[in-house]
């Protein structure tokens, strides 16, 4: 065990350990960053159905037909999006964009490709 190591952030347990990237507190079982910003360095890589990493602002089409809960019609394969923002979604929704006809809605990432 190492002395220089900080208190754990959940319990304030004075026992945590190093397993590879991670900090580990054996008293409560939470896991953390080694180093405050090594969250930050890993940066999450959105990329699209061919592979292009996206980026906010991007214009994208899509690459399939897609149904649309509510509507009377779905959204059909080579529809341009622009403008997209990349986001933290829930089940893989990803993108957060606006469709002309539709409105803001959130997308899959590997439903589009970049224009």
């Amino acid at each position: 065990m190492s002395d220089n190591l900080p208190a754990c952030p959940a319990c304030s347990g004075t026992y945590p350990y190093e397993m590879g990237a991670l900090l580990v507190c054996p008293e409560c079982g939470h896991e953390w960053p080694a180093s405050p910003d090594a969250a930050a360095e890993e940066g999450r890589v959105i990329r699209d159905s061919v592979g292009n990493v996206l980026a906010d602002g991007d214009t994208v089409t899509v690459v399939k037909s897609l149904k649309v809960k509510g509507g009377p019609s779905g959204i059909k394969a080579g529809t341009k999006v622009r403008g997209i923002r990349l986001v933290d979604g829930v089940d893989g929704h990803d993108i957060d964009c606006r469709i002309d006809g539709f409105g803001a809605m959130r997308l899959k990432s590997g439903v589009v490709k970049k224009a």
